[in-house]
């Protein structure tokens, strides 16, 4: 590291990669010092960086670190050039685009000793953070379900993965993470209504290690755009909206009943609803306060590489499911740790 802070540098400047750019250039303690995209930057996103044609010009300027947020079946190649050359990464949620190439980054960075993170960014929304702390003090009591819905319009800038990869591994992380689980088993059906190659909605059914049931319904179909988490347990459920970053929790009535025949049913009924003040910062930003921390050797609680791999684990499952019309047990590779 220069004394004038981290030397950063980024490699792709489409939909993400602008916005990474735009964080990177006013990070406190950051330089950012080069940007790669063999297109250019025809948006003049780049933050008055000088605009590079390859990864090896970014190395050759001496970056600490990179950003990767280049199209998923690049991130591979991209990153074991990276690692190669002793540089930490974040590379953009999914790690790669299949589990053989995520195994080969999570190795490449692991041996060298590197700093080197997946931006799986909903783990920095502030909804899933309190959700998140909430169900760690016990709030909940135990947990029994976590439904997600993440529905909206076509993407025009995804051509190269399919809904499962592109959206349904936000919902896999945050599953694992708020839930410190990992899945034990997955079904799914997909669907292709776009005239794509790759899937356009995936609906899955899933378990965690403890037994919590899981939901996922994914598509790219609907022209409402919604992003909602719901984890249901034993004294209610909270709701959280990444949308709005709106955590509410729905609790189970504790008022007795004096009615014999309510009393002999042992369910749950409607109580006090809550909705909790939440500072509500940007996700992208503490992403990267949190990226930059780790790569200066300060405690950061950044997903993993191996993390990332659990998840593109899980997706590749997702897909076999589809495909085969049975279920996926996961069990055989619970060495790898999502929470």
């Amino acid at each position: 590291m220069t004394t004038g802070g981290l030397r950063a540098g980024l490699v792709g400047l489409g939909s993400m990669g602008r916005h990474h750019a735009r964080v990177l250039a006013g990070l406190e303690g950051v330089q950012l010092v080069g940007v790669v995209d063999p297109m250019g930057d025809k948006n003049g996103a780049a933050q008055g960086a000088p605009v590079l044609s390859t990864v090896e010009e970014l190395i050759g300027m001496g970056v600490d670190y990179a950003v990767v947020a280049c199209p998923t079946a690049l991130h591979e190649e991209v990153g074991l050039k990276l690692a190669e050359a002793g540089v930490a990464a974040l590379i953009e949620k999914p790690l790669a685009d299949t589990v053989e190439g995520a195994r080969r980054l999570v190795e490449a960075f692991e041996t060298r000793g590197l700093v080197a993170g997946v931006g799986h960014i909903e783990r920095c929304n502030p909804a899933l953070l309190s959700l998140r702390a909430r169900l760690e003090a016990g709030e909940l009591g135990d947990v029994y379900q976590v439904v997600t819905r993440r529905q909206g319009p076509f993407p025009h800038r995804i051509a190269d993965v399919g809904v499962v990869k592109d959206l349904a591994t936000h919902d896999i992380d945050l599953t694992g993470w708020v839930t410190g689980q990992q899945y034990t088993s997955i079904a799914a059906h997909t669907v292709s209504k776009s005239g794509r190659p790759h899937e356009d909605m995936v609906s899955a059914v899933g378990t965690l290690t403890d037994g919590t049931m899981v939901n996922h319904l994914v598509n790219w179909l609907s022209p409402l755009k919604e992003r909602f988490t719901s984890v249901t347990g034993e004294r209610g459920c909270f709701i959280a909206d990444t949308l709005t970053a709106d955590l509410t929790f729905h609790s189970n009535a504790a008022v007795a009943t004096e009615w014999e025949a309510l009393r002999a049913f042992r369910g749950v009924a409607e109580g006090d609803m809550i909705r909790y003040a939440i500072a509500k910062r940007e996700p992208l930003q503490v992403e990267h306060e949190l990226f930059r921390d780790a790569v200066l050797g300060e405690p950061a609680d950044i997903c993993t590489l191996r993390q990332g791999l659990r998840t593109v684990e899980v997706a590749a499952s997702v897909l076999e499911s589809a495909a085969s019309g049975r279920t996926v047990d996961l069990n055989g590779s619970r060495d790898h740790v999502v929470a």
